[in-house]
């Protein structure tokens, strides 16, 4: 192991904390929305962001396994460090800590369980199960172009619809139509990720979107995700008539400028690494304002 990264080092390069806001985001909206319904319930908010939160670390964990096991990491130079590739964890280290995060994931369903019953069953099931098959086995959603679909559902409408479920019991066409948003944005952040990688994919035979169209499509499918997310508040606010302080949200569109266009410019993969922080903090920043101006 590499005397130049601590131990906390190593595993915050292993769960990549600045793109954990993908999980957070869709609860805070969710239970925004639960509380203007007026049934906000603490336990509950705490135990769907911090399952959430698992099942995301779980899946970068899994992610970093199953890319080493299948040699798919092994001609990556640009991203993040993978700590399994670099030799800065064992494989099985690794391993164990993604089941650890997909059990504490578990147990905080446990508790949402109690509250709603068997679609919370089925939710915690499928998000697990996704999380795993997104790089394992050899029909890995991340090596057969269908991540993008199950991201902006599971980071989008499922996600906020269970929190907002959860805690109500209830779900309707607003709160599913609001969790489009963060699944886009999501959405763009796997984008860019691809992106970047698209030409040590190809070597690895990771056949994403990207890999598939080409980068000018993935170029427009990063654009495409970040507008219709800002779009979201105004089609809820013409859906509904109401919550038109939500609107409010949509200035992310002048945060999202210069990450666009960097996207839009890329020639060099390395330039993209910081075009990651700043979709996702773009996320968290959304999900803050349209969560606020839901309230008001």
């Amino acid at each position: 192991m590499s005397t130049s990264y601590s131990k906390l080092k190593i595993w915050l390069l292993a769960i990549r904390p600045k793109t954990l806001w993908a999980a957070v985001a869709p609860v805070f909206i969710g239970t925004a929305m639960a509380c203007e319904a007026g049934s906000f319930q603490l336990l509950a908010f705490l135990a769907a962001l911090f399952g959430g939160t698992m099942i995301q670390i779980g899946t970068n964990l899994a992610n970093d396994f199953f890319d080493f096991k299948k040699g798919a990491d092994a001609q990556r130079e640009l991203g993040p460090v993978r700590v399994t590739q670099a030799g800065l964890v064992t494989a099985r280290e690794i391993k164990t800590a993604m089941v650890l995060a997909f059990s504490l994931a578990f147990l905080a369903g446990i508790y949402l369980v109690f509250l709603g019953g068997w679609p919370i069953v089925a939710i915690g099931i499928l998000s697990i199960t996704f999380g795993v098959l997104y790089t394992a086995t050899k029909l890995a959603l991340g090596y057969t172009g269908l991540a993008d679909f199950f991201v902006l559902l599971f980071f989008g409408p499922v996600a906020t619809g269970g929190t907002f479920y959860v805690q109500t019991l209830e779900i309707n066409i607003a709160v599913i139509l609001a969790g489009l948003a963060p699944g886009l944005f999501s959405v763009a952040i796997l984008t860019v990720n691809n992106l970047r990688d698209i030409e040590t994919d190809k070597i690895a035979g990771k056949k994403t979107l990207a890999v598939r169209f080409g980068a000018t499509f993935a170029k427009a499918e990063y654009v495409f995700a970040i507008t219709a997310a800002t779009l979201v508040p105004f089609i809820l606010y013409l859906t509904t008539n109401e919550h038109a302080e939500a609107t409010i949200a949509a200035a992310v569109i002048l945060l999202a400028y210069r990450p666009v266009r960097k996207v839009l410019g890329s020639k060099d993969g390395i330039e993209l690494n910081s075009v990651l922080v700043q979709t996702a903090q773009t996320l968290l920043l959304y999900s803050l304002l349209f969560s606020i101006g839901w309230l008001l």
